[in-house]
């Protein structure tokens, strides 16, 4: 069976390798006509097909989502290892992959927004010490710097026509990260209400703001050696694939092909998961705690 998927492997590997000359052929020849009909002058060959291949692989790379990996690795390992389980497992893994890759830009864009908030606040001070008032400062520092996102049309709104402001900050600050726009509402309440000086409270919200934010960042660098053992536990079962390969041990056909194969298959993936929940529950433990 072995000597069979190998054989199998390499006419497909043949195949794939002539169309991709032939696609690169053509993909030259119709790029000489062009110039050539363009008046371009004289063409040359052109890059080699491999070249052109090599420089498609970032783009690739950038178009293919995180989570489109895993079913491409899994057809990779069912190749090697004559089985349909790796595909399955691939496949599986897609939903896991892809609710990762989404809160990692939610998060993203948290941090994003709480920084324009940031922006936000120390431009509207400056806007309110040139002697503009606080409705057209505000109207200044949102187009200069944002920091409102999906709520700048009605925070705006009510500042150019004598709106509720702080109530519209207020609703604007639900919005993940942008917490910090709850103290430009009460700042600006108690400047408009008592006649404080709003330039004065926007420079402590800011300072509070960035004092947090740097927070943030130190728990972070805090958490990286967390972060990096769950990485290491995520690599783990492909090494140890990769050492038991150069031993000679074939450890594909042991786990895809034989009962205690199977079993330990299981068992390791169900440790693994354990294992890298344990750690990133531990991370949101101290990342909530902070």
């Amino acid at each position: 069976m072995t000597g069979a998927a190998e054989m199998s492997m390499g006419v497909a590997v043949a195949f794939m390798g002539a169309a991709v000359w032939l696609l690169g052929e053509r993909h030259s020849t119709a790029r000489r006509a062009r110039l050539l009909l363009a008046g371009g002058g004289t063409v040359g060959s052109g890059l080699p097909g491999w070249r052109r291949m090599a420089g498609g692989l970032p783009r690739l790379r950038g178009r293919l989502r995180a989570e489109w990996w895993a079913p491409v690795a899994g057809l990779v390992l069912a190749v090697l290892g004559a089985s349909v389980l790796p595909v399955v497992l691939g496949a599986a893994g897609v939903p896991l992959l892809r609710r990762v890759r989404l809160a990692g830009q939610v998060r993203q864009d948290r941090e994003r927004r709480a920084d324009a908030v940031i922006a936000l606040c120390g431009a509207l001070a400056g806007e309110v010490r040139a002697g503009r008032q606080p409705g057209e400062a505000l109207l200044r520092a949102a187009r200069d710097c944002g920091g409102l996102a999906d709520a700048q049309a009605t925070v705006l709104a009510a500042a150019r026509f004598g709106g509720d402001v702080p109530n519209a900050l207020a609703t604007a600050a639900r919005q993940p990260g942008a917490e910090g726009l709850r103290g430009l509402a009460a700042c600006w309440r108690v400047a408009v209400d008592q006649g404080a000086g709003l330039a004065a409270g926007l420079d402590r919200l800011s300072a509070a703001l960035r004092a947090e934010r740097d927070q943030r960042s130190d728990l972070r660098a805090q958490l990286a050696g967390a972060r990096a053992t769950a990485v290491l536990l995520a690599g783990l079962p492909a090494l140890g694939l990769l050492i038991g390969t150069a031993l000679g041990a074939d450890p594909l056909h042991v786990l895809l092909h034989t009962t205690a194969g199977l079993g330990c298959l299981v068992a390791g993936g169900v440790l693994e998961g354990l294992g890298l929940w344990w750690v990133l529950r531990i991370v949101r433990s101290a990342e909530a705690a902070a």
